[in-house]
């Protein structure tokens, strides 16, 4: 991995060099994955599946190049299990729409956790309101990880699903993704887990996991903005109505009825995002080159080193504490709202986000506005890090 990859990253702001450090948001994008877009659209741009004409077949074959490469990246069994979709949100709104029509019941449950991006909340929220369901809350402690001994109790035979996060993106926790699964099957419940912020950061494995769904985004890894994946067991997915109609999820249409195609076209209506899938697969080949575990060392290193140099600063809080966590650091600094310490930070050419980061409850529960958040991808360095501490005590001194 070289930095001069990412073309973005030569880039000043505020005539200040720029240190990318909001990395749970969206990454950066090598130059080969956007290489890769504009070779589709310069070369081989055409709807795929139904065309006979030569750049159709071609476009056909790199989208489904993308779906086996997706499929090994994560292990799955088969790439009937890999649907595309819009991202991390999409893939989740697939599953709580269409489990929910096909599963839950008046007084059924869904059980998310407390630490759950709004994206694995406010999907279960609306399926529960529309099939009378209950939303039921695993709650964490305050170092930041989930109490894994109250699933046992919030399990009940009403339970149908348990949908929780892989890794939070405003706490940087490592939640025991196995514990949890094995907890639920053995009550006969699946599970589907958010994996948008532990796609990037460390090997994922859905046989080994033994997860019913396994969700993400391809922007948080590299690829191009509007492509993602929901990874679904065949089991659930062939019994699973529909999540849209239209084109290419039919295999035959009349006005009385519908045959739907087979997987896992059965999720994918309408005509896909054909080049940014050609670009999800490029950065998975990018990651690849570099070595997943490679980069979650590195990644930890830096973590370790930049909470070791933030917690020199008087004042310093750190929002999540978990014995496992990825690479993002959260934090306050005495009274100094984190708004202002975000935009001061900017300033100084350090990009990282503020605010509740899309996970209300947690802030509620700290009771807090919202933090500083400070996230690594494998492009970042130890200069980055020194920038951040500087920038902070900077930032700090002016608005005392």
């Amino acid at each position: 991995m070289n930095r001069s990859d990412f073309p973005i990253l030569n880039e000043q702001v505020y005539g200040k060099p720029l240190i990318y450090l909001d990395n749970a948001a969206t990454t950066q994008k090598p130059q080969l994955v956007i290489d890769a877009l504009s070779d589709y659209y310069n070369r081989i741009n055409s709807n795929i599946h139904r065309g006979v004409h030569c750049l159709s077949q071609i476009a056909t074959n790199e989208f489904e190049m993308a779906r086996e490469a997706v499929r090994q990246y994560i292990n799955a069994p088969t790439t009937q299990e890999v649907v595309f979709t819009r991202g991390a949100t999409e893939s989740i709104n697939l599953v709580a729409s269409s489990f929910g029509r096909t599963y839950l019941r008046q007084g059924d449950e869904v059980i998310v956790s407390e630490m759950e991006h709004h994206s694995n909340i406010v999907p279960w929220q609306l399926v529960c309101e529309e099939r009378n369901a209950k939303l039921k809350v695993l709650p964490f402690n305050d170092r930041g990880e989930l109490i894994i001994n109250d699933l046992e109790t919030l399990i009940t035979e009403r339970t149908k699903i348990v949908a929780v996060a892989h890794v939070s993106n405003s706490l940087g926790t490592v939640n025991p993704i196995e514990e949890i699964i094995r907890i639920a099957h053995s009550h006969n419940v699946p599970v589907l887990v958010d994996g948008a912020q532990a796609v990037a950061h460390c090997p994922v494995d859905v046989q080994a996991l033994n997860c019913d769904f396994y969700c993400f985004s391809g922007h948080k890894m590299y690829a191009p903005m509007g492509i993602g994946v929901m990874y679904g067991k065949a089991q659930w997915l062939n019994e699973m109505k529909p999540y849209q109609g239209g084109g290419e999820m039919i295999k035959d249409v009349t006005f009385e009825k519908t045959t739907y195609n087979d997987l896992p076209f059965k999720f994918e209506a309408g005509t896909p995002s054909v080049g940014d899938v050609i670009g999800l697969r490029k950065a998975i080949e990018y990651i690849q080159s570099v070595g997943l575990e490679k980069i979650a060392n590195y990644e930890q290193e830096l973590l370790s080193y930049t909470t070791e140099k933030l917690s020199q600063i008087e004042g310093m809080r750190f929002i999540g504490e978990a014995k496992q966590k990825t690479g993002v650091i959260s934090f306050l600094v005495g009274n100094i709202h984190p708004y202002d310490m975000g935009v001061l930070l900017d300033h100084q050419g350090v990009a990282v986000r503020t605010g509740h980061h899309c996970t209300q409850p947690i802030m509620t529960h700290f009771a807090i506005p919202g933090t500083v958040r400070a996230s690594f991808a494998l492009y970042n360095t130890i200069e980055d890090a020194d920038k951040l501490v500087e920038a902070v005590i900077k930032a700090q001194r002016m608005l005392s």
